[in-house]
């Protein structure tokens, strides 16, 4: 007889599946994380896939933009998503210039984020110029998301995070970007600062998903990032809506913390051991130095 264990292990969410959700209907939850701990939270939470995203130059690192994030803090961080993410799709950001410079270096690149990183799956920002890359990718066996609209690591190209698409021209160019990119086998694409019609367009015309943030209700599923989903950070941009309020709590346990510690209200008893009576007394039998008085 068989049995079934209680305890058994969620299946792991394929890129495969994504696609059954948009054919479903179902709405894809995506959020960004950089460490175990936070996938773990993602996970348990029962989003769909982790995005490791080169955001945390900026959430994590202290950068002003994501362009200083190096191959080797994408790998370690995704190492870090993988180790805590057993359910939710981990997606890897490529970084600026990992995979602009030649298809050769951009596919070790792209294979160091799934084979050290244990990605199963990677992103990269661009359209019509990158679906040879796409493509060639798809073909040595990586999984990639595109990602269109804002592409943040051409933030100086744009003069500034703008909504992007608002005109016909542009808005033509962003359709033709996405039929590309599907062509050329991405799996799911970004569309991030697009105006609502445009993204609603471009995710009627494609058989792939299209994962919104910041372009409205009628992409396929919704990427947000942790910290501003968390309240941790001054910053909330406007696509974005705080479901807590965790950087004020941090910060207030943290004062409560060296409050007491200036009191000497902690360490308390229950945070405390003791030598044994025998041990104690040996002791100070051996060190008489120490004691008071000496």
């Amino acid at each position: 007889m068989s049995t079934t264990p209680s305890n058994k292990r969620a299946a792991r969410v394929t890129t495969t599946r994504l696609a059954e959700m948009k054919a479903a209907g179902e709405r894809i939850v995506m959020v960004t994380a950089y460490d175990a701990p936070g996938a773990r939270a993602a996970d348990a939470a029962g989003v769909d896939a982790i995005l490791v995203g080169d955001s945390l130059g900026m959430t994590v690192l202290g950068y002003d933009s994501t362009l200083p994030v190096t191959m080797s803090d994408m790998v370690r961080a995704t190492a870090a998503v993988s180790r805590g993410a057993s359910r939710a799709l981990v997606v890897a950001d490529l970084p600026f210039l990992s995979y602009q410079v030649s298809i050769d270096e951009a596919v070790r690149n792209a294979g160091r984020l799934l084979v050290e990183g244990s990605a199963q799956a990677v992103k990269l920002e661009g359209g019509v110029e990158v679906a040879d890359l796409v493509n060639v990718l798809v073909d040595t066996g990586i999984p990639v998301m595109g990602h269109v609209g804002l592409t943040p690591q051409s933030v100086n190209v744009f003069g500034g995070y703008k909504t992007q698409g608002k005109d016909t021209e542009s808005a033509v160019d962003l359709v033709e970007d996405c039929l590309t990119l599907e062509a050329a086998g991405a799996f799911a694409v970004v569309l991030e600062l697009v105006p609502v019609e445009l993204a609603r367009l471009i995710s009627e015309e494609l058989t792939i998903p299209t994962i919104g943030i910041g372009a409205g209700a009628a992409c396929d599923g919704q990427v947000q990032v942790f910290h501003d989903l968390l309240g941790i950070g001054d910053f909330t941009p406007r696509h974005a809506r705080r479901y807590a309020e965790i950087g004020e709590a941090i910060t207030a346990a943290l004062a409560e913390y060296s409050s007491d510690v200036r009191s000497g209200a902690f360490p308390a008893e229950e945070q405390s051991t003791h030598l044994d009576a025998e041990v104690a007394a040996e002791l100070d039998r051996m060190v008489p130095f120490t004691g008071e008085g000496e």
